[in-house]
């Protein structure tokens, strides 16, 4: 029990904390006394003390190893003479002091940047000082200048980085054309949304002869990045630290400098540009029969938009149709390769779930105006199957090579997961279950004889979030979601560092030479360090690749490290842009407290429900005390909460009425309240004030306190996607389900529940 283990250090907003252990183990409770003298993210060697009365084990923290050199973002406050920053990221337990001299040019109420100069201690609180002044709260984008800090978002690039970006061209010069083949005459166009600046891809296809019988020859022609971000320069290095672009509403912060993104390297139309091209011949029953890649320079004949090319192709003769007509048979040729790519993806048996994402509509303050659906039509799915098959022949392209690459590596469930959801199926009469050993044609099987019932949405939720997250590997272990024996990312260099990568390690097989990965660190640590550090969030693979072409070496454990970061560094994005909508959407609901609305549950939780708004789009929390006067149990199995007394069902999929009953914009909450059928308007009132409908006054606070009882005791992208678990207690319907994932696994391992 006292053997000592290293961990970072999980902050709650309730006072109390958790170790991540870096070997795996399961984390270990800290209670709020030994949260005093440490903060969250430390790096921290600790030990296990005791078993605290719910049998979770209990440490203490011994050393602290490393406290990172993170700054501090809150709002400056003055009370009673002392000045001090309250954290605008609640994990941080304390209020930092801030002495008189130390405020700069921030004033009351401003939201700042804090740098610590005196850690806390068991009896005193962390010191620090303004380092910089954001603005006030309510300024247009504070959420996301709060954002990137928070997360760690590099979103200023170095003078170097600027220099060299400057002193590239403005177009592709006669020079840079020498050894590509030229495409300038074939009508390659780019086909985005209406608000995309930068344009990664282009496409042609025609007919043509595969083999003895008829097909395509299909063009996927990418920017080429890596002819102007040289390995190992200013550009490489800020681009690497980034490793990806960031998306907000109304901003995005670039992997390169605009320049490049929207200049240089995006393939803007009716301009000449340089592009890596995967060159495929596609069979008539879309089997890829043969590719090649090759450096090139093209002229973009056209920048469509996805609603654009949907209308011609809905109707050849119709108003678009007619403004392009040029190209209408070329888009034609387009949709007649996509259906036969999308044959194959049938036969293969992919996962294709139909999601609904959505979109925030600002207005000019940054406030939102709507939430829209997010809707895939013709268009996108055509796009998506051209890049999915250049991705594919990347992969193979590097594999055959043996050459030294990423990987994009999506593994089958764990067997927590697929025990959870083989019991959810059992319990919900679903005549299909999937084997030790799935395949993903199993759960796309399940998803197709479900789409029919009524709980169809609640089934494929479960089957959606069984999946695990994909990472960037050097070990090829094939995509589950997808069903490929190996998959890369290729098509999108100007946002995401691994597709830079990838069109590097292509360019050396080409030329038969070999990719040497730079020094490239991230700042202040080495590759060993960075892969000890990531390897406890991002799980390395659990399948061995069943083709070991490549010996772990010392170049292979730097591809690793690489990928680590790039992984990492993919989950900090998608939490910074969470945090940013979440943040909106409760400045959005503050608006609305106290209106009703339908809405449908998205998770059912020990503590309570979690509803997703019909016409919002937006999720709260029907807490367990709000849905009545009688005991709720929890059905793991079912996934649902159970009245006792009366048997009403609260599962994924049910419809509810909701009533918005409060916004806690710091921790980024929505409460909802039960609206029940027939209940009068007077009882209504009654109950927002705090009184029950008997007369009897109900304890606000002792309902909230019970809250925060049930949360801490509770633990907290389509198939790629799900969300990484930042927070102790749990935030969303995703950490609830990891919950329940937890608890099966601990079970597994014949320990008791950390929590629950």
């Amino acid at each position: 029990m006292l053997d000592e283990f290293e961990g970072t250090v999980q902050g709650h907003r309730d006072g109390h904390g958790f170790v991540q252990r870096d070997d795996g183990e399961a984390d270990i409770y800290l209670p709020p006394n030994e949260m005093r003298a440490v903060l969250h993210k430390d790096r921290v060697k600790a030990r296990v003390v005791r078993q605290d009365r719910r049998g979770r084990p209990e440490g203490r923290v011994v050393e602290i190893v490393e406290r990172p050199e993170q700054p501090i973002i809150g709002r400056l406050l003055h009370e009673g003479g002392i000045w001090l920053v309250a954290p605008e990221d609640k994990r941080y337990g304390q209020d930092v002091l801030i002495p008189k001299g130390a405020t700069g040019p921030a004033k009351v109420g401003q939201v700042v940047v804090v740098q610590l100069t005196e850690p806390p201690a068991l009896f005193g609180q962390p010191v620090g000082r303004v380092r910089e002044v954001l603005g006030e709260i309510d300024d247009p984008g504070m959420e996301i200048e709060i954002a990137v800090r928070k997360y760690g978002v590099p979103h200023e690039f170095s003078a170097e980085c600027l220099a060299e970006a400057k002193a590239l061209p403005e177009k592709v010069r006669p020079a840079d054309k020498k050894g590509r083949v030229d495409l300038t005459d074939i009508p390659l166009v780019t086909i985005d949304g209406e608000d995309a600046r930068d344009f990664d891809d282009a496409v042609y296809c025609e007919p043509a002869k595969v083999g003895r019988g008829k097909g395509w020859r299909l063009l996927v022609a990418i920017a080429d990045v890596s002819a102007y971000v040289r390995t190992g320069s200013a550009i490489d290095i800020d681009a690497y630290d980034r490793a990806t672009s960031v998306y907000f509403p109304r901003r995005v912060i670039p992997m390169l400098p605009e320049k490049l993104s929207n200049g240089l390297c995006s393939l803007n139309p009716e301009v000449e540009r340089l592009c890596m091209v995967c060159d495929m011949l596609v069979a008539a029953d879309g089997e890829i029969y043969a590719y090649q890649f090759y450096p090139a320079v093209m002229f973009s004949h056209a920048r469509f938009t996805y609603t654009e090319v949907a209308a011609i192709l809905g109707n050849t003769r119709g108003p678009e149709a007619a403004k392009r007509k040029d190209r209408v048979k070329d888009l034609l040729n387009l949709a007649d390769v996509y259906k036969a790519l999308l044959k194959q993806r049938g036969k293969r048996g992919a996962v294709d779930f139909e999601t609904t994402e959505t979109q925030i509509i600002c207005d000019d303050a940054g406030r939102i105006e709507k939430i829209v659906p997010r809707t895939r039509n013709e268009a996108h799915r055509l796009i998506e199957e051209a890049m999915l098959a250049a991705n594919v022949c990347s992969a193979d392209f590097i594999a055959e090579g043996k050459h030294p690459g990423l990987f994009r590596v999506h593994e089958g469930p764990t067997p927590e997961k697929k025990e959870i959801l083989r019991g959810y199926l059992k319990a919900m009469g679903v005549g299909l279950s999937i084997t030790d050993d799935p395949k993903p044609g199993e759960f796309q099987a399940i998803a197709e004889a479900t789409k029919e019932r009524p709980d169809a949405q609640q089934i494929h939720t479960m089957l959606l979030r069984s999946m695990q997250q994909a990472i960037y590997t050097p070990f090829n272990s094939g995509h589950f979601g997808l069903a490929y024996e190996a998959y890369t990312h290729f098509t999108s260099p100007i946002r995401r560092y691994p597709d830079l990568l990838v069109h590097r390690v292509i360019k050396a097989i080409l030329t038969k030479t070999r990719y040497q990965l730079p020094m490239l660190p991230t700042p202040g640590e080495a590759h060993a360090k960075l892969a000890k550090r990531l390897a406890s969030r991002v799980k390395a693979p659990t399948n061995k690749p069943q083709k070991a072409t490549i010996a772990p070496t010392k170049e292979v454990l730097a591809w690793e490290a690489a990928g680590l970061h790039c992984s990492a560094n993919e989950r900090r994005a998608d939490e910074a842009s969470r945090d940013v909508e979440a943040w909106l959407k409760c400045k959005y609901m503050r608006e609305h407290l106290g209106e009703e609305y339908g809405g449908v549950v998205t998770a059912a939780t020990t503590f309570g429900i979690f509803v997703t708004l019909d016409a919002m789009y937006v999720e709260g929390l029907v807490h367990i005390t709000e849905l009545g006067g009688e005991y709720f149990k929890f059905d793991e199995m079912r996934q649902e909460l159970r009245g006792e007394r009366t048997g009403i069902r609260y599962a994924i999929g049910t419809r509810v009425r909701v009533q918005v009953s409060r916004v806690d914009l710091d921790g980024r909450k929505i409460d909802f309240r039960l609206v029940r059928e027939g209940e009068d308007l007077t009882a209504r009132a009654m109950k927002d004030k705090g009184a029950a409908s008997g007369g009897v006054p109900v304890k606000a606070s002792a309902k909230r306190g019970s809250r925060h009882k049930a949360e801490a005791a509770t633990s907290d992208q389509r198939a790629e996607r799900s969300t990484a678990a930042v927070a102790a207690g749990p935030q969303s319907a995703m950490q609830a389900f990891k919950s329940a994932v937890k608890k099966a696994a601990n079970k597994m391992k014949g320990r008791k529940p950390r929590r629950g």
